[in-house]
């Protein structure tokens, strides 16, 4: 009997690692089916791509050759269904057998059957003396992270809570207040569940998503250009905030939900379909957030697609188009004027190494960063680093590298002068 959780998730998985496709993706290719099922599916699917190092590691001393990719995908679904998500035995296995049947793997269904039956003999056992984080994250990507990669690595391990944003002086009547003044609820709940969404009142943010726009804390009334800016919460951040904002974004069909989500909280930004390193404005900005393209590592909890899909020769290539961007903003700070560079990644090389790279080669200099709420996100250098690892008790937050870059302001004579950091705190979201 063919169930439409498994079918749905192992086209899921089939789609991420055969194909390269991102898992929301994914997802929106799928047959219609229950909303029930479809959320089952994304979460079994996720759970396979979480612990794929784990579970391999499980079924490997059951397999006496390497199976075929669709006949392992249906022995991890199977394996993950019992040992992480808790379906019943019998369950998991008659559905994995069903399940290579219906995909035209029928001459494997005793091999799935035998071995998912010692998984659920043995599995839990074997599974308590596995170094989970460790299998579960790919090398090169715990080399990089350094003295945090297991913090980094065990949170990865779980879903990602809601984080809402809500503008200035605004409340919500439910969810957790973070000291940086985001609201979170547990994961797994329903946006629309959310108090004052439907009514334009608060949009979908990560904690961390939020720090850079809070940080550049611009003045009402001040002209802000925002940078590679969709989907827009940050657009919406500057816009609440009482900036008159600029949003730049290349990408039309990105930036249409951009210029949706505004219409939905009522704030009215300028939007400007264009690509950042070609575009100019007639008149240089005090302030530009450019939250550039990146690797996007330090949102793997929420996507766990993305350690599968990232290459360590991909990084090269993104950093790359960020000293373009970060030359293109450049351009158009005014003197005086700060940047605030961004990335969602956890790779060094996207982030404090572009900000000395971009000073040393523009003329830039750094503005040390501020987070009393988050002390131990403020680098030496006074750049904020955050990780899934930081507040483990509050459920974690995605990795995110923060910068400020000030353009040294020219007196009358033409002389370069040192110019006062802006302020950078925390915007009161209370």
């Amino acid at each position: 009997m063919n169930d439409p959780t498994r079918d749905a998730a192992y086209s899921l998985l089939t789609a991420v690692l055969a194909k390269g496709s991102a898992l929301d993706a994914a997802m929106d290719k799928l047959p219609r089916i229950e909303p029930r099922d479809r959320a089952a599916a994304h979460r079994l699917a996720a759970c396979v791509l979480r612990h794929a190092g784990t579970l391999d590691e499980i079924l490997a001393p059951f397999l006496r050759r390497t199976p075929p990719d669709e006949v392992r995908n249906i022995l991890r679904l199977g394996a993950a269904a019992y040992l992480f998500l808790e379906a019943p035995p019998h369950a998991a296995v008659a559905t994995a057998v069903d399940l290579a049947r219906s995909r035209k793997l029928a001459p494997f269904a005793g091999l799935v059957n035998a071995v998912l039956r010692k998984v659920v003999a043995q599995g839990p056992a074997v599974l308590e003396e596995l170094d989970m984080p460790r299998l579960d994250t790919p090398p090169w990507a715990w080399t990089s992270w350094g003295a945090q990669a297991r913090a980094i690595a065990e949170s990865h391990a779980h879903e990602a809570p809601l984080d809402i944003s809500i503008p200035p002086g605004g409340t919500l009547t439910a969810g957790t207040l973070l000291p940086t003044g985001s609201y979170r609820f547990p994961a797994g709940t329903s946006v629309h569940d959310v108090p004052g969404f439907a009514e334009g009142k608060a949009w979908v943010q990560d904690a961390a998503a939020a720090l850079p726009a809070r940080l550049l804390a611009p003045q009402p009334g001040e002209r802000v250009l925002d940078l590679c800016a969709a989907p827009g919460g940050k657009t919406a951040q500057l816009a609440a905030m009482g900036a008159v904002v600029t949003a730049v974004e290349r990408d039309k069909s990105r930036m249409a939900t951009l210029q949706g989500n505004m219409k939905r909280l009522g704030l009215a930004p300028e939007t400007i379909i264009a690509d950042a390193l070609i575009w100019r404005p007639t008149q240089q900005f005090s302030a530009i957030l450019l939250d550039a393209p990146c690797s996007a590592t330090g949102t793997a909890r929420r996507h766990p697609e993305l350690l599968h899909l990232r290459k360590p020769r991909d990084i090269a290539h993104v950093t790359l188009l960020q000293d373009q961007l970060l030359d293109a903003a450049a351009q158009m700070l005014a003197p005086g004027g700060r940047l605030i560079y961004a990335v969602c990644s956890l790779q060094p090389e996207e982030g404090a190494a572009r900000a000395d790279a971009a000073c040393a080669r523009l003329g830039l200099r750094r503005a040390a960063l501020s987070l009393p709420e988050l002390p131990e996100a403020v680098t030496p250098q006074g750049d904020i680093r955050t990780h899934p690892g930081l507040w483990p008790e509050r459920g974690g937050m995605d990795g995110f590298f923060i910068a400020q870059l000030v353009k040294p302001a020219v007196d009358e004579g033409d002389n370069i002068v040192e110019c006062a950091s802006p302020p950078c705190m925390i915007a009161d979201f209370s």
